[in-house]
């Protein structure tokens, strides 16, 4: 077996961050008692330094291991481990894992904040001699200098340098005496089997390296060299207040082919984000490569190219050393012994494919395990349906929403794992609809303080150096911070982060003094033009709007004011641009072609030509769907006008190819909502329960068990693990179960569901801050019968168009009572629910 195993170390790959120098600068830390405990710990790592020539990088570099052994002379009481690393860090006390956490610790900007882990390790603690191993990777922090298409290298933008960490135990006895062990230059370190590791590219592990019994106490270390005491990178050391990063699911092979000879590939059956598992045959010096991929071509060999890391495909592309094709990858080289289990400790990849050549014999299906991982988020929300097709489009959805919780919410996990604000703005209230958000939402929200820049938007947070998407990107933090408050009722987050807003919004006023946004990406991935001018400044409307309401909360009238002002300011100047007819017939139709243009900029030569092609011929020049949906929901319509907006959104969406959605990861969800909320769920869902192209149910017909990054098929550039466009997951808890809050923390909350035809029953549980919300109905004929439950603490207003139903009656179960509610006069059932179990019955 392979030593890291057979050691008890925990095999995991972590996504790096560093955490600031404590020790030099006085830092405190909070640690569970509440009480600030001085870190007096030193950073440490080993000697050796960052090559000066990059493709020096690419060579071998193997990863370190730290040892210390303690003697605990008395009867412990407690005993705690806080640790943290600048990289990636896998840990064991006496040979025994500490812990099921992968990625650890979180993501950040090491320069401004870091997370530290605790541990209780009593258990793994003997009266006596004990050793801490603790090996460390390169995570973000010591990334290969590849130029993402062709030009951005992360280690420009990340902090960088070689991997570290910083770790104290606390170990109370019985009697009331304490002890501690910090790390220092009297650890000792020598390197190890992982000769090179990287998030992008996967591990090299070389079993013939491995130092047999080095986690446990006894060893002879005398040929290990001192630990070298640095300088950390300088973030603030903060408790991980978040879900970790665990195995969530456990993936088996349905499938494996050979092709060619000696080349398996085997088919886990879905698309992930994770790691594996595997038991090896061989002979000293055997090498089995790892390849990893979400396709596989016609001829069933491995289609790793949706997942290219930066879409390097091709020599020199990626900067001095690096490889050709940047794909997921990995080796291993047997040592010894000819039987191990292996699973990779510094690297993680999306996949539903899985390369394996190098082998001697063909691989047994029950030797190999896929290890799904994710932030272990809450996920006892449920939707489902009498709608295979609905259920597959869900589960579709939520499959991608975790494969991209990785600590931060990624655009994708394999060829970028950036945080980008638009796939934020366009999907976290689905996230929030199937998962609990609250506490991984407020860690977003601190990375993007921290990835502030005073004259410019940034795209993503961890920064990595992307600054063209502009406003309508950035001011995601503003819809964010208002779903937290309106889903979990948190105003403590609104005080805190307040002064930041000001400070945003006196940078936004700075770079669009007009209100008029005519800077950055617009309506991303939509099949026909958008202009920024119309999404940009709809989303500096929204921000007007949140700071009003938050100041309102605060008190703070004259900011409140003043935030009212702008807003007005804003719908008058979208109102005069694009409805009232002051401007030029054109105007829209030029600022579609700028806002494509902006995008296709950024393609590479040949993807860039075929864009403007495509451009060129298009026969729409902008895209009425989202133009209509967006005045609509952004109340820019005078009232007098919103039917005939309405119909004009329905003739555009008519009109369109297969009757479906053109929009893009914008305007799909303001779609969605707009034709809702003015009465037209039912056409909403004909859409989505449709396998034609464009939609959900093509790529559910076409294989898809992840969602695409596109509406159209790509099995060479666009990843098929992306979320941006499934905010549609929402909308099936809003408007299919009607689950929707009035008030915020859902204290006073709707279920208004709609009952389309091709679809006779929902069940649908809402975890809420009061506690569980049962919003189920089974329709039968004309006959249609709801169970609701509305838990202790909130009121829910139950609400239903005569149309479904003639009459009603209200059972409470659990005290009997019954009632029958009438109609009022806008033709629908609206009432009142206390805290308990209902059964209504339609007839």
């Amino acid at each position: 077996m392979n030593n890291w195993k057979k050691s008890g170390w925990i095999l995991i790959f972590c996504w790096g961050v560093g955490i600031g120098s404590a020790r030099g600068q006085g830092t405190a830390m909070n640690i569970n008692t509440g009480r600030e405990d001085p870190w007096t710990a030193a950073w440490i790592g080993d000697a050796r330094t960052t090559p000066t020539v990059d493709s020096l990088m690419y060579e071998d570099d193997p990863a370190p291991i730290f040892r210390k052994e303690f003697v605990a002379d008395q009867t412990i009481r407690s005993a705690t481990l806080y640790i943290t690393a600048a990289g990636y860090y896998s840990a064991t006390i006496n040979g025994k894992t500490l812990a099921d956490n992968y990625c650890d610790p979180a993501w950040t900007d090491f320069r401004k904040r870091v997370y530290y882990t605790t541990y209780d390790i009593k258990e793994q603690l003997q009266q006596g001699k004990n050793c801490i191993s603790v090996m460390l990777g390169n995570g973000f922090y010591n990334s290969l200098p590849m130029k993402f298409w062709g030009q951005y290298n992360l280690r420009e933008a990340l902090a960088t340098g070689r991997p570290m960490f910083t770790a104290k135990i606390k170990i109370v006895y019985t009697n009331g005496q304490t002890a501690e062990v910090v790390t220092n230059n009297s650890w000792k370190y020598a390197t190890g089997p992982v000769m090179r590791n990287n998030v992008y590219l996967g591990e090299v592990y070389d079993a013939r390296k491995e130092v047999k019994g080095n986690a446990l106490p006894g060893f002879n270390d005398t040929q290990w060299k001192a630990a070298v005491e640095k300088e950390g990178p300088g973030g603030k050391l903060q408790a991980a207040f978040f879900e970790p990063i665990q195995v969530i699911d456990v993936k088996h092979p349905v499938k494996i082919t050979e092709a060619p000879k000696g080349t398996y590939v085997v088919d886990m059956g879905v698309n992930f984000t994770g790691t594996f598992k595997i038991k090896l045959y061989g002979k000293e010096g055997d090498t089995v490569r790892f390849r990893f991929g979400e396709r596989i071509y016609d001829n069933n060999t491995l289609n790793p190219m949706t997942a290219v890391a930066g879409q390097i495909k091709k020599k020199g592309r990626g900067g001095p050393g690096a490889p050709a094709l940047a794909a997921q990858g990995g080796m291993y080289i047997f040592g010894k012994e000819g039987v191990v289990e292996y699973s990779p400790v510094f690297s993680y990849r999306v996949y539903r494919y899985m390369e394996i050549t190098g082998l001697r014999n063909a691989p047994d299906p029950k030797d190999i395990e896929g290890l799904a991982l994710s932030s272990n988020v809450d996920r006892k929300n449920s939707f489902t349906t009498s709608n295979s097709l609905i259920n597959s489009i869900q589960q579709m959805i939520s499959r991608t929403f975790l494969s991209n919780l990785m600590s931060v919410q990624s655009d994708c996990p394999g060829r970028e794992k950036f945080s980008y604000a638009g796939d934020m703005k366009a999907t976290s209230e689905a996230f929030i609809y199937n998962y609990q958000m609250q506490s991984f939402y407020k860690k977003t929200l601190y990375d993007w303080v921290d990835a502030y820049q005073d004259s410019v938007f940034v795209d993503a947070a961890p920064y990595v150096g992307l600054k063209y998407c502009g406003l309508n990107w950035e001011s995601a933090i503003f819809d964010l911070q208002e779903f937290l408050y309106q889903y979990y009722g948190d105003t403590a987050l609104i005080r805190e982060l307040y002064d930041f807003n000001l400070q945003w919004m006196d940078k936004a006023a700075r770079i669009h003094p007009s209100g008029i946004v005519d800077k950055g990406l617009s309506d991303h991935e939509s099949l026909v033009n958008v202009p920024v001018q119309l999404m940009g400044t709809a989303a500096y409307l929204k921000a007007a709007q949140v700071m009003k309401d938050f100041s309102a909360i605060l008190h703070q009238k004259d900011n409140e004011q003043r935030f009212a002002a702008l807003e007005e300011k804003i719908r008058h100047s979208l109102r005069d641009m694009y409805w009232s007819g002051n401007a030029p017939g054109d105007l829209i139709d030029r600022q579609s072609r700028e806002a494509s243009m902006i995008y296709i900029n950024t393609l590479p030569e040949k993807e860039k030509e075929a864009a403007i092609i495509r451009l060129n011929n298009t026969k729409e020049a902008f895209n009425k769907q989202t133009y209509y949906a967006l005045l609509l929901s952004c109340n820019i319509i005078p009232e007098k006008d919103k039917k005939k907006v309405v119909n004009l959104l329905l003739k555009a969406v008519d009109e369109a190819p297969a009757g479906h959605l053109t929009t893009g990861i914008f305007g799909t969800r303001y779609v969605l909502e707009a034709l809702s909320m003015y009465g037209h769920a039912d056409k909403v869902f004909d859409i989505v329960n449709s396998t034609a192209y464009p939609g959900w149910g093509f790529m559910v017909k076409r294989g898809a068990t992840t969602q695409w990054e596109t509406w159209k098929e790509s099995d060479d550039v666009y990843s098929n693990c992306h979320p941006m466009f499934g905010s549609v997951s929402g909308w099936f808890y809003k408007w299919l179960a009607g689950v929707r809050p009035v008030t915020p923390g859902f204290k006073q909350f709707m279920i208004a569901p709609v009952l389309p035809a091709g679809l006779s029953q929902v069940r649908c549980n809402y975890e809420s801050p009061q506690g569980t919300i049962v919003a189920n109905w089974d329709k039968k004929g004309n006959t249609s019968t709801f169970n609701i439950t509305v838990p202790a603490g909130s009121v829910g207003t139950f609400q239903l168009p005569a149309k479904y139903a003639r009459k009603l009656q209200v059972k409470q179960v659990n005290t009997g009572n019954t009632f029958s509610p009438v109609v009022n006069k806008e033709g629908i059932y609206k009432f009142e629910l206390k805290a308990g179990t209902y059964i209504i019955t339609s007839a």
